[in-house]
């Protein structure tokens, strides 16, 4: 799926996701706290976390990972520049179709991140 406009993307998955809080509060909270944990300031900084994130959804062809790990990279500070290694390493982790969801990640990057 080529994703166009990342914010509505995002808005409309964060409903859907809403509806799973919803009917599945346990899983979803249980979902959030390792994500807080998994991403909070350790050995790694929040962005490094973040750019990993976006290499796993890139290869992993995860339109809600590109949007959301994108979105949190910007947040965190990452530069265009350090999102296209990600991607260069997701590339070659993940070959021929991950170089299809790099360009989706850096769209959403610059969306994101003003740039667009």
């Amino acid at each position: 799926m080529a994703v166009s406009d990342w914010q509505a993307f995002i808005t409309q998955t964060d409903h859907r996701m809403g509806e799973l809080r919803s009917g599945i509060p346990g899983v979803t909270k249980g979902f959030h706290e390792i994500a807080r944990s998994a991403i909070k300031e350790g050995v790694l900084d929040s962005k490094t976390k973040e750019l990993i994130a976006l290499a796993i959804g890139i290869t992993a062809r995860c339109d809600g990972c590109l949007a959301y790990h994108a979105k949190a990279a910007a947040k965190y500070g990452a530069t265009r520049e350090e999102v296209m290694e990600t991607i260069g390493v997701a590339v070659y982790m993940g070959g021929g179709p991950s170089m299809i969801y790099g360009a989706e990640a850096l769209a959403a990057f610059d969306v994101f991140s003003g740039n667009e």
